[in-house]
């Protein structure tokens, strides 16, 4: 059974209205050279905190009775979804703890604290998950990353904002963590544009869903991909699902393209991504001969610092 349809994400974008950005939509001259047909890029590294991810999460804060808010919240992330929870739990007055795994970067770290979330580090995002579950006795909103209906509709408010820019789309590339973005992204496209396609993308280490889809249903996987914000250690029944109903084909691609994409980006688009928003040029390159008129990468984030950009040129020779 799909987790949501249209009918959510349009919900979703009347309680988000005047809390997220409009994120642009651009075309790029270098891209449509390089991948043989018109492309567009979704800049959602200039949406708030820097992710797609304060869309779903206002849509869940905002889902929440104004009691339950007053009570606190709780949720998991290796980054992304840290920052935005703190930033919307900052805006609407709502106490934030977020549970992540050792080894999160410093400066997800800082951030983090910075929107004012109190931090609880944990061995492994798997045990994360299971520390943020004790908070729910205290009475704190456990909030999930990828599986909440809630969340996978706001984030389609980013698809929406897409067909409205690209009403002639014809390929859309997404990028899969746990699903969450990916579900409400294709409900959103698919709804309104049943013949576009969507694919689905993921660098190897961190490719639950294609490890699901191979395998019937969701499998736990121990991440080891240099894109941690795509670093969830499976996908849900419902991911699932909508995986199998909307998504074209699910790519994986190594760090190494991811990083090659990074750089092509920065230097002649001049968009910092993460790997895990460059892995969608990855990933279209890979099918660049099967491409339709117009298609459209979502970036969905860009917190990467310098160092790290450094540090993975050096180790890829990119």
């Amino acid at each position: 059974m799909l987790p949501i349809g249209l009918p959510e994400v349009r919900a979703a974008a009347a309680r988000v209205e005047g809390r997220v950005h409009r994120t642009p939509l651009v075309g790029s001259r270098s891209l449509s050279e390089r991948l043989g047909t018109r492309v567009s890029l979704k800049l959602e590294v200039f949406q708030k905190t820097g992710s797609f991810k304060p869309r779903g999460v206002f849509s869940q804060l905002l889902g929440l009775s104004a009691e339950e808010r007053g009570r606190g919240a709780v949720g998991v992330s290796g980054g992304n979804y840290a920052q935005g929870l703190a930033y919307a739990g900052r805006e609407l007055g709502v106490p934030v703890r977020i549970v992540m795994p050792e080894g999160t970067p410093a400066h997800y770290l800082a951030a983090t604290r910075g929107y004012g979330a109190e931090v609880e580090l944990a061995p492994s995002i798997a045990e994360a998950f299971a520390g943020a579950e004790a908070y729910r006795e205290q009475g704190l909103a456990v909030l999930h990353p990828f599986d909440d209906p809630a969340m996978m509709a706001g984030n389609g408010t980013l698809g929406l904002e897409v067909v409205e820019d690209a009403p002639d789309l014809t390929d859309v590339f997404v990028s899969i963590g746990g699903g969450g973005l990916m579900t409400g992204v294709a409900a959103a496209v698919k709804g309104l544009v049943p013949a576009a396609r969507v694919w689905g993308v993921e660098t190897l280490g961190c490719h639950a869903m294609r490890l699901a889809l191979d395998a019937g249903h969701p499998v736990e996987l121990q991440p080891t991909s240099i894109a941690k914000t795509l670093a969830a250690p499976w996908v849900s029944a419902g991911t699932l699902a909508a995986a199998r109903a909307w998504l074209e084909e699910v790519i994986v691609v190594p760090d190494e393209a991811a990083v090659a994409g990074l750089v092509f980006l920065l230097e002649r688009a001049k968009v910092l991504t993460e790997p895990a928003a460059s892995c969608t040029l990855a990933a279209a390159e890979a099918v660049r001969g099967r491409l339709g008129e117009h298609a459209v990468l979502v970036l969905c984030g860009g917190n990467a610092s310098m160092g790290d950009v450094a540090a993975w040129r050096e180790r890829f020779g990119v």
